[in-house]
């Protein structure tokens, strides 16, 4: 069996693979070197887009940038999910009131730049597929090859298997009967990805 080519790219050569399938995709990435990068890059965003509440992931990457501060800074409502004890309040608010949904990443793969997110209780995946826009902060250490390597990942590296695994290939987008294709009607319009070095 022919080896994957992509298991032979430098590190600059993988993160060139994932940034071309994603723009094909429509999607667009940012590639920072640390924490400051990305606040500046969601700082831009923001701005840009007008936005004035996201809700954002109770995931480790996401806790790490400590959103909450940030957004008192700029102007922006940061919500979380575990400021909601009651589910349809929380869904009310990550439907009609977050502009964008935060959330970082658990793995990404570069042959298709397909980007995948594991929830439980605490890191719904409404926040991803909800608002407009899909805001995904992914460490360069999550960004694998092939899919194959995400075997490990899921199943290696846990106690145990996840229950819910989302894989996000570009922004959503479907085609009604005539193949007109339509984003945004079952997911986010827009999918913005950083990469951060470290």
């Amino acid at each position: 069996m022919p080896v994957l080519k992509e298991l032979s790219l430098t590190r600059e050569e993988l993160v060139a693979k994932f940034i071309e399938e994603v723009t094909a995709q429509t999607g667009v990435v940012y590639h920072v070197q640390d924490k400051t990068g990305a606040l500046a890059i969601l700082a831009e965003i923001v701005q840009a887009e007008g936005y004035r509440t996201v809700m954002a992931s109770n995931d480790d990457v996401i806790a790490n940038l400590e959103l909450p501060s940030w957004g008192r800074n700029n102007g922006v409502n940061v919500l979380t999910s575990r400021e909601f004890n009651d589910r349809d309040r929380f869904i009310q608010a990550v439907f009609d009131e977050a502009q964008a949904g935060i959330t970082g990443a658990d793995f990404a793969v570069a042959e298709s730049g397909t980007i995948g997110l594991v929830h439980d209780k605490d890191r719904p995946r409404l926040i991803s597929l909800a608002p407009i826009h899909h805001i995904a902060i992914l460490p360069l250490k999550r960004l694998v090859p092939v899919y194959e390597n995400v075997t490990e990942i899921l199943f290696g590296q846990r106690d145990a298997a996840p229950g819910h695994v989302t894989l996000i290939t570009g922004p959503s987008m479907t085609a009604d009967i005539q193949a007109t294709p339509f984003k945004g009607m079952h997911g986010p319009r827009k999918l913005t990805i950083i990469l951060i070095e470290a």
